[in-house]
């Protein structure tokens, strides 16, 4: 398949503006959010957010979900997840945070965050970092044979027959702390087991994630890892 310059560029641009770039960032949390929700977090008025968001979902990068009234947005899939994550560690770090307010933000999204649908930031590199080590995955990174029985205890066997073609294990790279996280269907199967099990909390609006006090130990029976470290406030 050839590409046309003018298809690259077209699809370059919708996320070559600031208000789309913090939409699609806000929508890394991945859940499904209002138009109205996501024009406040852009900062801009309800009319710009609704042509930005028709610009997004045209361009195959947003998919929307109509219930009554109400329209939700969300990222079209892990694919546009990726790339947005991907675009935001090519561009460095983020400017200094200003305010307290932003550099507890900051920090929090830095110590553990859901990158679309898996675990990133500190919690998630340490995850990724202690599977390697206990020889759960190899570093290619692929599942070993042991690897395969620890996912099936963990998240049972379906786990191991993911309902989409989407890679079963794939790395990203963490854009706060430069070394990979666990990502692919393996990854967002993790991330849904240990919220489900109330080791993994939500913050409010944010995609800030935090461990809770039985998610570390647990952390630390299944793959050896100190809690302490990953240890937050509520």
């Amino acid at each position: 398949m050839i590409l046309a310059p003018e298809s690259v560029a077209s699809f370059a641009a919708l996320l070559a503006d600031r208000s789309r770039a913090a939409i699609c960032l806000a929508l890394l949390d991945g859940r499904a959010w209002t138009a109205a929700e996501l024009a406040a977090t852009a900062g801009i008025a309800r009319p710009t957010a609704t042509a930005h968001l028709n610009a997004l979902v045209a361009g195959g990068v947003l998919t929307e979900v109509r219930q009554g009234r109400h329209r939700y947005l969300r990222l079209a899939g892990p694919e546009q997840a990726q790339l947005i994550e991907d675009l935001a560690t090519l561009a460095g770090r983020p400017a200094p945070a200003r305010s307290l307010r932003t550099v507890r933000a900051a920090a929090d999204l830095s110590a553990a965050r859901t990158c679309y649908d898996h675990l990133a930031g500190v919690v998630g590199v340490t995850i990724y970092t202690a599977l390697v080590a206990r020889g759960v995955l190899t570093e290619e990174p692929a599942v070993t044979a042991a690897g395969r029985e620890w996912f099936v205890s963990v998240a049972g066997p379906a786990v191991l027959r993911p309902a989409t073609s989407r890679p079963l294990v794939r790395t990203c790279l963490d854009w706060t702390q430069r070394q990979p996280h666990l990502g692919g269907a393996l990854g967002a199967a993790l991330c849904r087991e240990f919220i489900s099990r109330g080791w993994i909390e939500r913050r409010r609006d944010s995609r800030a994630v935090r461990v809770t006090s039985t998610g570390l130990l647990a952390l630390r029976d299944l793959l050896g890892i100190d809690p302490e470290p990953l240890a937050l406030p509520a």
